[in-house]
């Protein structure tokens, strides 16, 4: 039996207006996910517990079976080991995205997605500069790695949810954050000097001028999948933070050419390595950044279209070829919302539906968030849907 896990960031959604009420899920066209849904079993899972923060750290764990109760420690640590960084025991790992400040104000999240390539530039010279009791570590686009010998700073402010707000009013606060905002605001300059930068404002571009750690934790000790649920398996992301997870989780992390994070990624070779995965191995999980980003963006057309291709190109693309493989049982949910009307992650319960090419179906006939709660699996906590795809329990 092989078993696929399909996880489009950040789907969900609420009823849009411009949309004629429809949720962009309703609204794209996804043949193949309603297909999934159709043939196989819905429900709707709650991926991120209330007292955790709805980021794709805590959600995706618990798709992948591990319950953030027992196992989340933080993003930072996370992307740490994506980036192959091995944190000593008293570490404490933030990831840290160049962002754009502009009078005051948290502009972009993202520094207009800027490049890796010019990223790197950046986070080498802001390292070379203010790395002496801390490290910068360059990562992909505007997602970086800085690693402090400190205590945690609890109240670190992800910066996709206060775009717009005044830098003042959300840098760390706690009694030990002085050491961090002093990192944060020394950045600036050293940042909006560059070269780098001097060519992007020329061009018009977004520039980087500002560091911000957050999502910040020490090293997790987390089980192997296969030890918890008997196959060995692969995961595909463009990010970081999922990539780090699957190192922790023993899976092999495969790296696609043309994988961005953003929504020019190449879904139809995630869609091909993944089956080329399956020769050898039993299990994999393929993650798209791509929704996430146009919900971020607060962009409509932007959504439909990643999530059309997803549907087309990764969900379809697979499920194209799977008959080869003999049995399977395919996995199709988003890891939590990211409203447009918002912009930000919510904690939504997500809809989910299962394929088993073995398995009856339920009564479902399409995959969107008001459908899938009519699914014969009804409201699950989400660390349990590894147990449901592969019908054994993790630890």
């Amino acid at each position: 039996m092989k078993y696929i896990v399909l996880v489009g960031d950040g789907m969900a959604d609420y009823p849009i207006p411009e949309l004629g009420g429809l949720t962009p899920l309703q609204a794209a066209d996804t043949p193949n996910m309603d297909f999934i849904a159709k043939h196989g079993k819905c429900g709707v899972a709650k991926t991120v517990p209330d007292d955790k923060p709805p980021g794709s750290d805590v959600a995706n764990l618990s798709i992948m079976g591990y319950d953030p109760d027992k196992y989340y420690s933080g993003r930072g640590p996370l992307e740490a080991a994506s980036i192959g960084i091995n944190l000593e025991k008293d570490d404490i790992a933030f990831r840290c995205n160049l962002i754009t400040e502009k009078n005051g104000l948290i502009a972009d999240y993202s520094s207009g997605h800027i490049s890796s390539e010019e990223a790197g530039i950046l986070i080498k010279a802001v390292d070379k500069e203010l790395g002496k009791s801390c490290r910068f570590h360059a990562g992909v686009s505007y997602r970086h790695l800085l690693v402090m010998k400190r205590a945690e700073f609890a109240q670190c402010t992800p910066p996709h949810d206060v775009v717009g707000q005044s830098v003042e009013d959300v840098l760390p606060r706690c009694e030990d954050s002085q050491h961090l905002i002093s990192l944060i605001k020394a950045s600036k300059p050293i940042l909006e000097n560059h070269e780098v930068n001097k060519k992007r404002k020329k061009a018009g571009k977004n520039i980087a001028n500002l560091i911000w750690p957050w999502g910040q934790g020490k090293a997790p000790e987390m089980p192997l999948f296969k030890d918890m649920f008997g196959v060995s398996g692969s995961i595909i992301s463009a990010v970081d933070l999922l990539k780090g997870i699957g190192k922790y989780a023993g899976l092999n992390v495969i790296d696609v050419p043309g994988a961005t994070g953003y929504l020019d990624t190449n879904f139809s070779g995630k869609a091909q390595y993944a089956l080329d995965s399956l020769k050898e191995r039993d299990f994999v999980l393929v993650h798209v950044e791509a929704p996430d980003e146009a919900g971020h963006m607060g962009n409509i057309e932007a959504k439909l279209k990643a999530i059309s291709d997803f549907d087309e190109k990764v969900v379809g693309g697979m499920l194209n070829e799977l008959g080869g493989f003999g049995d399977y049982k395919i996995l199709v949910l988003p890891d939590h919302p990211t409203p447009i009307s918002i912009k930000t992650h919510t904690r939504e319960p997500v809809p989910f539906a299962i394929y088993s090419s073995v398995e009856s179906a339920d009564y479902v006939d399409r995959y969107d968030e008001f459908a899938a709660k009519e699914g014969i699996f009804g409201l699950v906590e989400g660390h349990r849907l590894m147990s449901l795809l592969i019908g054994r329990s993790g630890k």
